[in-house]
């Protein structure tokens, strides 16, 4: 038996099997024992602090961060290994404070993680083998509230923290 970070134990070919299937997550209370990797497509990641606020942030600037991944060959990680999958350019916004450049952190460390985007079909337009949104949300527009996925919205930077660390990023 092998004893986990969280103090569950399992067998050793119990542990490879859940780590193939769903990743370094103890299959009982869903802690990450290891570092998590995605399937994410190779691609950029590069933010910018702009002077103009956010909605909800007056005091501040804001973190403009700008995502890029070609188009390119699904791999066997995909939904349809060897076949053409459309790349995407993504915009998203945080508040250029202590906690905004926090998240901005976090994030890159999930992108290096490939955890950001995955190829599948779109939530949005149905369109298939294209470079998605994977589990953690992002604010692309800068205002229009939570339902426009914009600000102001007192609690998206304590959710993408929280949908970051279910990931392992802390």
């Amino acid at each position: 038996m092998e004893k986990l970070k969280c103090g569950h134990e399992l067998c050793k070919d119990c542990k490879i099997q859940i780590v193939e299937i769903s990743g370094p997550i103890c299959p009982v209370c869903k802690a990450v024992f290891g570092k998590m990797q995605g399937n994410q497509p190779p691609g950029t990641m590069q933010w910018r602090s702009d002077r103009v606020s956010l909605p909800g942030f007056f005091h501040c600037g804001t973190i403009t961060i700008d995502y890029y991944i070609p188009h390119g060959t699904q791999t066997d990680k995909h939904p349809n290994p060897g076949k053409h999958y459309y790349g995407t350019q993504r915009t998203a916004y945080l508040p250029d404070n202590k906690e905004g450049r926090e998240v901005v952190r976090l994030l890159k460390k999930a992108f290096d993680q490939k955890l950001i985007f995955t190829v599948g079909t779109s939530r949005t337009t149905g369109s298939v083998d294209q470079v998605t949104w994977n589990d953690i949300h992002h604010k692309t527009c800068m205002s229009g509230g939570p339902q426009g996925f914009g600000y102001p919205d007192d609690n998206y930077l304590s959710r993408v923290r929280d949908e970051l660390k279910d990931k392992g990023i802390k």
